[in-house]
């Protein structure tokens, strides 16, 4: 079951900061559905000039697909793709979550202030449940692809991270119009929010995003 304490702790592929110093900021990637950690972690090999001093981690889901020959994992099960099962799953998936960014932020001595999480497609909604619900908000969180789970449910949400959106108009898995409602929901809750839609791409990330995901970083780093 997703979230069970008993599960394995998550790990995945790691780089350390391209400084050799030890690391100021903790920069965590989320694979999206049938993927997994070793999917991501180029995208933080693309951000290393940019936040030298930024240790990386792209973490394996905590439950395999439930089709073995497929390969891959996810974060939750996905069979009728409702809003409110990607509620129920992203709750429930959210205590492992939170446990494993504890550990990595105490295993370098760093305080939320040096967290920012970055999410794709389902890794995109766990971004969005766990670091909105921080009890210190991170320093930025960046969702590529994704939706905001529980739009009715912000109730109490901590405000203070800054949210960046990047979607592209093509994406025939999460319709773009879902960017959309997460902009319109998390401003409407006080969350400072900034979508950019772009033009002829589908479900992924490609250059355009990487860079405006890598600018939005520094910039949150810097003012922490």
């Amino acid at each position: 079951m997703t979230g069970n304490p008993t599960s394995p702790p998550l790990d995945g592929p790691r780089l350390a900061p391209a400084s050799g110093n030890a690391a100021r900021q903790l920069i965590v990637i989320l694979h999206g559905y049938g993927a997994d950690g070793a999917d991501l972690i180029d995208l933080g090999r693309a951000w290393q000039g940019q936040l030298p001093d930024a240790a990386f981690i792209a973490p394996d889901a905590p439950e395999p697909l439930p089709f073995e020959a497929l390969g891959g994992r996810q974060w939750f099960p996905l069979e009728d793709r409702s809003p409110q099962e990607y509620r129920i799953g992203a709750e429930a998936a959210q205590a492992v979550l939170d446990r494993f960014l504890d550990r990595e932020l105490a295993a370098l001595g760093l305080d939320e202030r040096a967290l920012a999480l970055v999410g794709f497609s389902q890794g995109a909604m766990m971004t969005f449940q766990s670091g909105l619900r921080r009890k210190t908000p991170p320093a930025a969180l960046l969702g590529y692809s994704g939706l905001l789970p529980g739009t009715d449910r912000l109730t109490g949400i901590h405000t203070g991270s800054p949210v960046l959106i990047v979607h592209g108009e093509e994406d025939d898995v999460v319709p773009v119009y879902h960017g959309d409602a997460a902009q319109a929901a998390l401003s409407g809750a006080g969350v400072p929010t900034t979508l950019h839609r772009l033009t002829g791409l589908g479900h992924s990330i490609d250059e355009r995003g990487m860079v405006l995901g890598g600018r939005f970083l520094e910039k949150a780093f810097a003012r922490t």
